[in-house]
């Protein structure tokens, strides 16, 4: 049985995704930060816009590692995690844990997960839609 190498998220990869967030977020006037992680979860890129809120870098990483650890845009987990969901939760002042907001992307090569994208400062709508532009930007 032979396996076919996939090329791993390179750190040019990675400050591709965040500028392409960046750009995509100065479109939209909204101010983020970015994390990408490889496949095994390490830091490759982040950047925090200086007028983004400075929770922003922590829940950027934090979206990125739940999109990678579950392979899965957070986007498609906020239902999961509400009261009745299919995931157990402790509340948050938010009614949902932060890690989970929408806005973390995994990223794919060749079907395989080869690492994730989170970004965190605007809406989690916006977060979400910056982070899925970025990684169709890679590709």
């Amino acid at each position: 049985m032979s396996t076919t190498a996939v090329t791993p998220l390179t750190t040019q990869d990675a400050e591709a995704l965040v500028t392409a967030a960046h750009h995509a977020a100065e479109a939209a006037g909204v101010t983020v930060s970015v994390t990408v992680l490889d496949a095994g979860g390490h830091l490759l890129a982040f950047r925090r816009d200086d007028r983004a809120v400075l929770i922003s870098g922590e829940t950027s990483t934090r979206k990125a590692y739940t999109a990678l650890q579950l392979n899965a845009p957070t986007a498609d987990l906020v239902d999961a995690v509400q009261p009745g969901g299919l995931f157990h939760t402790l509340p948050t002042a938010l009614d949902r844990p932060l890690l989970f907001l929408a806005g973390g992307v995994p990223v794919h090569r060749e079907g395989r997960l080869i690492g994730a994208i989170g970004v965190g400062g605007g809406a989690p709508d916006q977060d979400h839609g910056l982070a899925s532009a970025a990684v169709r930007a890679l590709a």
